[in-house]
């Protein structure tokens, strides 16, 4: 079935009627982490029970539904994962949380037949009951531009996405405007790069379109290596369509023949997702040669990246496509010049590609209500952590991150404090209690030392270790660096090193100096952002913990008692009664004594794996 204009717009207006037509909606999270949930057996069972008692039920667009039918559809991910397997059931609004197979016969007795609310499986806080989404705190300071659609339409269906004006936007682009009244309306909105550089995406376009080369490419990043960030596989799997029509307008703007887009090989969905909403695509005639009638051809495809968090960076992305190991280059000349197969490429993450199609159908002022001047529009974060509410949001560039994290995240578990947040993964920095009120925006978190990276947002309470955090992601950033550049291969080994004692107890004073100067010749000479950007949660760590690092070297202690070989596990001799239990079970021989009087414990021998403590009756085993 190929499509022209008209045919276009003619089924974007049937399936609009026969998607209103669905008087109820049954929209079940089928994201990564409700799948892993149970979320498709819920989809069947409610499937299955509807059947059984002869109920109008429609799973597709493509067939003339009954009258007053009522739909049923995998959505993408509603967010709110800490609280998943999520059921959304409209017109009223109400979010269903935790659902389970079981539930489903009241589900549909009470909610679907009934109309009523099943207050039971509702979100409930402090002895209030939120039947409906919208009014969740959790999503009540939220702003949906990129994520709109997850969680609110099928997320395998072309003709729900063009029930709700999908593929608009690349029509007003094609027949509406040229390429430079698309550049021109993209620099105007001053959106910025969503990957983490925060690069202004409309000057990046006009540097393609300025090359001379007949060969162009759109690629799109969706390898999302950073620990905890969950954002473009999520827009991947909930809106795939919408991805395909950011970069297909970039095609036009920029004069490209063909796009990729690089998926770790770890988002299996994501990737189904996505090659399903291609293969639609092409059969309506909307990828493919002639695009809609005109002379515009573009095809897309998929290739999956073995999961290495270098390949983020943009040549070593493209290296990586062309099937070559994915290591950076020198620059210049840059991506926009030679990228993909030496050819000029735009290159855009997930994000920014689905971010595209609202301000050309909506415009340049409506797009620039949201967020700050400089930094337009919203970002996409995932809240993981030690955290209340982990999930998926997206709130304005501005919002501060006590708002994130107190009004949309619920606070720190088990009353806790709030101790500080990463941001951006491996590439960010340190947050503290005293940056609560600092706007999240690319300019305030640069000033900050900080960046905001792809949008991971890692919480952390007063037991956390920060000396123990920057050896993590100095361990996961020298394990991803290619090894290329002496600066990364030796630097972030070296550092890893010194941190590694830290945390052992074998530490100096002088080390701290040392991470600092290693942090410093490392940003300053490394060849990618990987390098460049490797010592910032040490080097911020170091500036807002410093005395952490001073208890680990000078008192060999560790004050959230995380760092296993500084723990001291000692035995009470008032309370042990000599029962020798304890050091039966020790696998290295460490304690000793005679039987009815108290043991000891060898301090040179006790790998501190805490089996004793767990086995004395007596609790005489105690740990410093």
């Amino acid at each position: 079935m190929l499509l022209n204009r008209d045919d276009l717009i003619n089924a974007s207006e049937v399936f609009k009627k026969r998607f209103e037509n669905q008087s109820k909606k049954i929209l079940i999270c089928a994201g990564t982490g409700c799948v892993a949930g149970g979320s498709l057996e819920i989809y069947e069972k409610l499937i299955g029970l509807m059947k059984e008692r002869d109920i109008n039920c429609e799973v597709s667009l493509e067939v003339e539904p009954h009258d007053e039918s009522i739909g049923i559809k995998k959505s993408g991910c509603h967010g709110f994962c800490e609280m998943g397997p999520l059921v959304r059931i409209e017109p009223w609004g109400y979010l269903y949380i935790k659902v389970k197979p079981e539930d489903c016969q009241e589900i549909l007795d009470r909610t679907i037949l009934n109309n009523e609310c099943v207050e039971r499986l509702a979100y409930k806080k402090d002895g209030v009951i939120y039947r409906k989404q919208e009014e969740i705190p959790f999503y009540k300071k939220q702003t949906r531009l990129a994520l709109e659609h997850c969680g609110h339409i099928d997320a395998t269906s072309i003709e729900e996405y063009l029930a709700i004006g999908g593929y608009g936007a690349l029509e007003k682009a094609l027949f509406s405007m040229n390429s430079e009244k698309i550049i021109e309306q993209i620099e105007e909105s001053c959106l910025r790069g969503r990957g983490g550089g925060g690069f202004p995406t409309g000057r990046k376009w006009s540097q393609v379109k300025r090359q001379k080369e007949e060969m162009k490419y759109v690629v799109c990043n969706g390898d999302e290596g950073d620990p905890g960030a969950f954002m473009d596989r999520s827009i991947m799997e909930g809106d795939p369509h919408r991805v395909l029509e950011g970069m297909m307008i970039a095609a036009v703007a920029c004069g490209a023949q063909e796009g990729y887009i690089y998926v770790r090989a770890e988002y299996p969905l994501a990737v189904n997702r996505l090659q399903n909403a291609i293969n639609q695509a092409r059969k309506y005639g909307i990828l493919g040669k002639n695009i809609l009638g005109t002379s515009f051809s573009f095809d897309i495809w998929i290739n999956k990246g073995a999961g290495a968090f270098v390949c983020g960076e943009g040549s070593a992305l493209t290296a990586s496509i062309e099937g070559k190991r994915g290591m950076p280059r020198v620059k210049p000349p840059r991506t926009v010049e030679q990228g993909l197969f030496g050819k000029p490429t735009v290159l855009n993450n997930v994000e920014t590609f689905a971010n595209v199609p609202t301000i050309i159908s909506k415009g340049v002022e409506w797009y620039k209500s949201f967020g700050t001047e400089k930094s337009p529009g919203t970002k996409a974060f995932a809240l993981t952590g030690n955290i209340e509410n982990t999930g998926l949001i997206e709130v304005p560039m501005g919002t501060t991150l006590r708002e994130v994290i107190f009004d949309i995240g619920g606070g720190i578990r088990e009353g806790k404090d709030f101790k500080a947040v990463q941001i951006g993964g491996p590439s960010g920095g340190c947050l503290t209690k005293a940056q609560l009120d600092l706007p999240l925006d690319f300019d305030s978190l640069k000033k900050a030392g900080a960046m905001i990276g792809s949008g991971g947002l890692v919480v952390m309470d007063e037991n956390t270790c920060m000396v123990e955090v920057a050896r993590f992601f100095m361990n996961f950033t020298q394990n991803e660096s290619c090894g290329k550049c002496v600066p990364c291969r030796e630097g972030t080994k070296r550092m890893l090193e010194i941190l590694e004692n830290i945390v052992a107890g074998k530490g100096e004073l002088e080390d701290i100096d040392m991470l600092l100067e290693l942090a410093d010749t490392i940003s300053s000479t490394a060849l990618c952002g990987l390098g460049k950007t490797a010592a910032f949660p040490v080097v911020s760590t170091i500036k807002n913990f410093r005395e952490e690092y001073e208890l680990h070297i000078v008192d060999k202690k560790c004050p959230s008692k995380t760092c296993v070989k500084l723990k001291k596990i000692f035995i009470d001799k008032e309370i042990c009664k000599g029962c020798s239990k304890c050091s039966r079970i020790c696998p290295v021989g460490a304690i000793s004594g005679k039987i009815k009087e108290p043991f000891r414990i060898d301090g040179n021998k006790c790998i501190k794996c805490g089996a004793c403590i767990e086995s004395c009756a007596f609790k005489a085993i105690k740990e410093d």
